[in-house]
């Protein structure tokens, strides 16, 4: 906890308390915000001599109106004191300590995602946080984003699997398949971009500190590739202070299949007196397969093995500077895919040839950030590089001559982003410069597994630079204004590789962009407030393979322009009071839409399917029973058309008529609601428990007669308790209580899709033992 009280050298001149929380911070190895000019400008005393943090700050702020809150152990904020201090409170109950909390509206929590480090309860839009605890992270760290979804209904996914997914929020979703668009979901590491046009690289979660989720577009901060929203990962930052390190184990034994096992470790080492340390995260595991071949003689095929670390080494007080320089590297290797067949025996699937799959990400930035007067600068700059190699069994249903195709798409992006932030609670700004490079070449090959012969394959590269900017002002006493732009000039090049009269020509395409949004945040005292949102966003345009019927060669898809209003509410503050809940109704008009597709032959393409509406509610209540015992609930409804499909996509006979027109993955609703008890048994000893049912509902594979087939529409069960010792703790979860066998995803390999009878069953029931330990 910050502040603690272990004495500490302290030597600050008075001076303006802008200045003076800048020399503070710097001495403490912490950060000390001061985002309200006038409150900078007010004289400190400073302070002098071996105290605590706490006691030292006390000293700097006295006789200037100020206060310090502390948001974690090295971030603080000077914020100007309550003219009145409210009037006495009955106790409340203490908080639950669950074991994922899923924060709607607690107050004096920063959403650093929106990089103003706006307070939670003033951010005008949808927001979701997840504080991560330890024990929860020691157990689910493996899922990586698996483990995310099955904690937010509003966040869904594809389930090709580990690796090759696509995540999509609030229902923003343009095909199951993953090829040269961009994604529609952007992902970061703290600042740090993590992809562009790959799928989800499913990083694993291992000291993870929180989860930030903002409904999008998120188009004039993110830019493209925010249309759905943005997820961000952030990590816990090096400590200059303290040695640490952690350790977990876990195993698994999952009912038709194998034993899983997973571990990671985590050590944390300062050196050079405090103003350096290192943090380094490794972790692997293996986790089992669950369908047979028969016609292989082969049990539990659908094995994958996952490992890799991240490191980040800080640099303090550094002339004013705080640097992170940090590498990530993952691989995820999957034996064979994880689908079956209907009219087969269950979690069974006769085919010629194993259909493994490759991730192999790699990611180094560097991150300098620094005080200028009450404002923050931060420059951030990364390179990552997103290799790819995908196998499905060609062999067709005609004959059983065994035929391979084979896919490698190698994807570098190079991403900087400079920016300025600044203001007070009610006026935040922020400011910034960035430049992006894309480039993706997509390899094809097909044939007799010893004797594969390359088709066409294509190459893409996106460049863009942007300005943007936001701003918020107070409009009246209960309203606070927001608005902000970003200016975007991108341009794009592609080309079929192996052809040398298109390489010669290529494909081009520039283009001048402007995302805007507008915002009303109402806050008309107590525990309730509200907001509206206006926001824009878009994907740039590109290059792909045609259709194989179509007889072409290559085919350019154009940008794609989405707009969305909603409007929100938020009652009660979860951490404190007995209920509390939170609601936003929108609306999204989306026009151009990109879609990776597949044709009749299987092979992939991809096309603008035509213009698109999005209505939706979602809804969270959170109701404290007890001291002891807390209840969640949290669902959505969504209504999703193609209204002016483009040629061939609307919507055929063979599907459920009840969502057909749909867009694709988007459920028309989904639930989830949980429970979490905490008690201490004996002094040092405390047992938590939490119980969870999750329901997702019906959706359907793609647009068009050939990919409306449906898909969701089950509903599962899950179980954990953990015994925490202090230093270490003990867990046993259950995962699928009930052994459920829904249809997560109706796709498995694009060259058996025409026969409709693909199914990606429910991982069946899992148990789950784990052990963990802080040093």
């Amino acid at each position: 906890m910050a502040g603690a009280a272990q004495a500490e050298s302290f030597n600050v001149p008075p001076g303006r308390l802008g200045d003076v929380a800048v020399a503070l911070g710097t001495q403490a190895g912490v950060t000390i915000t001061v985002t309200e000019p006038d409150l900078a400008a007010q004289p400190s005393p400073g302070v002098r001599g071996d105290l605590s943090l706490r006691a030292a700050l006390n000293r700097v702020l006295r006789g200037t109106g100020a206060e310090a809150r502390f948001y974690d152990r090295a971030t603080i904020r000077l914020v100007r004191k309550r003219v009145a201090p409210k009037p006495p409170q009955p106790p409340k109950p203490a908080p639950v300590r669950t074991t994922a909390i899923v924060a709607e509206n607690p107050a004096d929590i920063i959403v650093t995602a929106s990089k103003q480090n706006m307070l939670l309860d003033r951010y005008p839009g949808s927001v979701k946080l997840i504080e991560l605890e330890p024990n929860w992270v020691a157990s689910n760290a493996m899922d990586g984003t698996a483990a995310i979804t099955k904690l937010l209904p509003s966040i869904g996914s594809t389930n090709l699997g580990p690796g090759r997914d696509k995540l999509f929020i609030r229902g923003i979703a343009d095909s199951s398949f993953s090829g040269p668009t961009q994604a529609t979901t952007g992902q970061y590491l703290g600042d740090v971009r993590l992809n562009y046009n790959a799928p989800d690289p499913n990083l694993n979660l291992y000291d993870m500190q929180r989860i930030e989720v903002l409904a999008g577009p998120q188009g004039t901060l993110y830019g493209a590739g925010s249309l759905g929203g943005i997820i961000r990962l952030v990590p816990n930052a090096p400590d200059t202070k303290d040695i640490a390190a952690t350790a977990a184990l876990n195993t698994a034994f999952t009912q038709h299949g194998g034993v899983s096992a997973d571990g990671a470790g985590m050590f944390n080492l300062p050196f050079a007196g405090g103003r350096f340390a290192v943090r380094f995260i490794v972790f692997g595991g293996r986790t089992a397969g669950y369908i047979d071949s028969p016609i292989r003689g082969q049990r539990d095929i659908n094995g994958t093995t996952s490992y890799g670390q991240r490191l980040v080494l800080r640099a303090e007080d550094l002339s004013g500077w705080t640097l992170d320089f940090g590498t990530v590297f993952q691989n995820i290797t999957s034996d064979d895919g994880q689908y079956t067949l209907r009219g087969d025996p269950p979690l069974t699937r006769n085919t010629l040839i194993p259909q493994p799959f490759e991730n192999n990400y790699r990611l180094t930035y560097l991150t300098a950030k620094r005080q200028l007067g009450s404002a923050e600068l931060l420059s951030t700059t990364s390179v990552a590089r997103h290799e790819l190699n995908t196998v499905y069994d060609a062999s067709g249903q005609a004959d059983a001559t065994p035929t391979r195709f084979e896919e490698d798409n190698g994807i570098t992006l190079v991403s900087h982003e400079t920016r300025v932030a600044g203001g007070n609670e009610r006026a935040p700004w922020v400011a910034g410069v960035t430049v992006l490079y894309n480039g993706g070449s997509l390899s094809r090959m097909l044939g007799p597994p010893d004797d594969l012969e390359r088709i066409a394959g294509v190459v893409n590269t996106q460049a863009e630079a942007a300005m943007f900017g936001q701003i918020s002002r107070p409009l009246s006493r209960t309203l606070t204004g927001m608005v902000g732009g970003r200016l975007t000039f991108a341009h794009s090049t592609g080309y079929l590789i192996d052809d040398p009269a298109e390489a010669a020509q290529k494909s081009r395409r520039s283009a001048l962009r402007f995302s805007g949004t507008l915002a009303v945040d109402w806050q008309p005292g107590g525990p309730f407030s509200g907001f509206f949102r206006y926001q824009q966003g878009y994907r740039a345009g590109g290059l792909a393979v045609a259709p194989s019927e179509s007889g072409l060669q290559s085919q350019r898809f154009a940008a794609d322009d989405l707009q969305m209003w909603e409007v929100g509410a938020r009652l009660g503050d979860r951490r404190q009071d007995r209920l509390s809940l939170g609601a936003t109704l929108f609306f999204a008009d989306w026009r151009n839409i990109q879609a990776d597709l597949i044709d009749g032959a299987g092979f992939p393409y991809t096309a603008n399917v035509g213009n698109g509406t999005i209505y939706g509610l979602d809804a969270e209540i959170t109701w404290r029973l007890s001291a002891e015992f807390l209840l969640t609930a949290s669902a959505f409804v969504n209504d999703s058309q193609l209204t002016e499909p483009a040629a061939g996509f609307a919507s055929g006979e063979q599907g459920d008529k009840s969502i057909a027109g749909t867009l694709p993955n988007v459920a028309r609703n989904g639930a989830r609601i949980a429970t979490s008890w905490r008690r201490e048994i004996k002094p040092g000893i405390t047992l938590n428990t939490e119980a969870s049912l999750r329901y997702v509902g019906l959706s359907q594979l793609g647009l068009g007669s050939l990919l409306d087939i449906p898909q969701g529409n089950y509903l599962v069960a899950n179980a954990g308790a953990y015994l925490d010792f202090g230093r270490f703790g003990v867990s046993l979860g259950i995962d699928n209580l009930a052994d459920a066998r829904g249809n997560t995803f109706a796709f498995g390999n694009p060259f058996g899709l025409v026969q409709r009878d693909q199914l990606t069953p429910l991982r069946p029931r899992t148990v789950r033992l784990g052990i963990n330990a802080r040093f």
